[in-house]
């Protein structure tokens, strides 16, 4: 062997030379560049990532040829390493197994898979590992070539201290009644705009409650709470009339655009649902084509007349259904074969980074082609990144959302954020 590659402690079959790793307490400066580790039960393979991580200016390099032996290491010092690479098809302890059990270890650093089974095999690791301690900055198909094992090591970054986060408070059916009752609610909007050419055609209307002594505090926070308690429907009722008059008001103003109002399943199964936003529209300055209706797809329960009657007497009136987060639930065609929506958004999960994504890009521009045969609108939400914006555009998607081009804000920040985005927009359409 090279003696670039160091030899391995006697006290394990494989494992961290002792001159290889800075094993500084947490007090100390952070390191500037990563320690690495290699399990792979290929010998070759390890003599070769080892050299090439070293002449990329990578010199804190450890390798294991088994599962087994890595954990060991990792369980003897969980600070000697900071990104761990990792072959998923090895003998005895599989890749699967050895990052599971190093999950739930002491071991808080990053990992990046390194296979030959394949983009998918690898995309549902990722996911078995969601939700643990181990932070996944990617996965790359063996051999890996220089530039892309730099930009995933590029994105690791040294261990901070663990900020201390306050408990969150838990909210009561009560609590959420009396902020009914006391109107303690407020309306954020979030623009839509065309892909092709960058206008504003829509607004998002999420609702916040604005606590006397908490501040803002979002919807995954209550909304839950106020279907299980039976007040949804009324908190509904607050957001439509609010955000109706706030269309008005634009209107007025010069600003025409559609407004999107979020519907949960528990208010398409009130029977007469349909019958009063209809009575709401009509008595406002607006129109039913000017609003659209979003069903959150996950929530979609089953075909059942009351829901299915709403939504077909909703359509009726001209009103626009939007399925929401598309791709996220269990029915998705099945929701699309039965009801009548106008509007096909899609969950930030399948837009963010769908470029470099081999398993989420397809997906991507499979449901905008539903869409389009369909006769849908498709929108993307989650749009975060520039990149996100011009692949969107390239797979001809219709509209966007996401904090790429704003943010939800109050209704007094728009007219900011309408000008600044005006200057923007002239760049992104024309590149």
């Amino acid at each position: 062997m090279s003696d670039m590659w160091p030899p391995f402690h006697e006290t394990l079959p494989l494992g961290l030379g002792p001159a290889e790793l800075d094993t500084q307490a947490p007090h100390e400066s952070p390191r500037l560049q990563p320690s690495v580790l290699l399990v792979d039960d290929d010998s070759f393979m390890l003599g070769m990532q080892s050299r090439m991580l070293r002449s990329m200016g990578y010199p804190m390099i450890g390798t294991a040829g088994s599962g087994e032996a890595a954990l060991a290491l990792l369980l003897k010092d969980p600070r000697a390493v900071d990104v761990v690479l990792c072959d998923l098809n090895m003998p005895g302890m599989d890749g699967i197994e050895f990052l599971q059990r190093l999950n739930k270890s002491a071991f808080h650093g990053s990992v990046i898979l390194l296979s030959g089974e394949g983009v998918r095999i690898m995309h549902t690791v990722q996911r078995l590992l969601a939700g643990g301690q181990l932070l996944i900055l990617g996965a790359l198909e063996k051999p890996a070539g220089r530039a892309s094992l730099r930009a995933l090591l590029d994105c690791w970054k040294p261990p901070m201290a663990p900020a201390l986060v306050p408990d969150e408070p838990l909210f009561t059916g009560p609590d959420v009644q009396a902020a009914i009752r006391e109107g303690q609610w407020v309306l954020h909007y979030q623009p839509k705009v065309d892909l092709k050419t960058g206008t504003l055609v829509g607004m998002e209307a999420l609702v916040r409650w604005n606590h006397p002594t908490l501040g803002l505090v979002y919807p995954d926070r209550f909304i839950g709470i106020a279907e299980e308690c039976g007040v949804i429907n009324s908190l509904t009722d607050w957001v439509l009339r609010e955000a109706l008059g706030q269309l008005t008001r634009w209107r007025r103003g010069g600003l025409a655009i559609h407004m999107a109002v979020n519907v949960s399943m528990e208010d398409l199964l009130f029977d007469d649902f349909s019958r009063r936003v209809g009575a709401m529209v009509s008595h406002s300055s607006s129109a039913p084509h000017e609003m659209t209706l979003e069903i959150t797809e996950s929530r979609l329960m089953p075909p059942s007349p009351v829901p299915l009657e709403n939504l077909v007497r909703l359509r009726m009136q001209r009103f626009g259904l939007s399925i929401d987060d598309f791709g996220t639930g269990h029915s998705s065609l099945a929701q699309l074969r039965d009801v009548p929506f106008t509007e096909l958004k899609i969950d930030r999960g399948f837009v963010h980074g769908a470029r470099h994504n081999q398993i989420i890009r397809p997906m991507l521009e499979g449901s905008i082609g539903i869409a389009k045969r369909l006769e849908m609108q498709s929108v993307a939400e989650g749009v975060e990144t520039e990149e996100d914006w011009h692949l969107l555009r390239e797979i001809g998607c219709d509209l966007a959302q996401g904090w790429f081009i704003a943010p939800p804000m109050p209704q007094y920040q728009v007219a900011t954020w309408l000008e600044q985005w005006g200057t923007r927009v002239a760049q992104l359409v024309r590149s």
